[in-house]
């Protein structure tokens, strides 16, 4: 149940400093070192939860903003960056950027937490 809150969390609190907040990018991570130290799960758990919550997070959002606009910007970016214009790759390394982060981040907070 634990786990599952934690996902939860994170996405929410990802979502809210991101589109609410008038903070840096990145204010997310501490956001989720925090729910970790709160949490008490163990590291690969807190881990996975905190990769799974802003990794879909930050996929449905890049998804949703590439649908808006009809595929015209994330297709430029892909054409400079070496992904040949996939649209879709730059969104599965967008993924793959937030849930490597939201998770190296709940890790961290596992482990800042004094063990039980």
């Amino acid at each position: 149940m634990k786990f599952i809150l934690s996902i939860f969390l994170v996405a929410l609190v990802t979502y809210a400093i991101g589109i609410y907040g008038s903070l840096p990018w990145w204010s997310f991570v501490v956001t989720n070192l925090i729910i970790a130290v709160a949490l008490p799960i163990k590291p690969a758990q807190s881990f996975i939860a905190g990769a799974i919550g802003v990794g879909a997070l930050w996929a449905g959002l890049a998804f949703g903003i590439d649908l808006a606009n009809n595929h015209i910007l994330s297709t430029k970016v892909a054409q400079i960056l070496p992904l040949g214009g996939s649209y879709i790759a730059l969104i599965i390394i967008t993924a793959f950027v937030g849930a490597l982060l939201g998770g190296l981040a709940s890790l961290t907070g596992s482990f800042v937490r004094k063990p039980e």
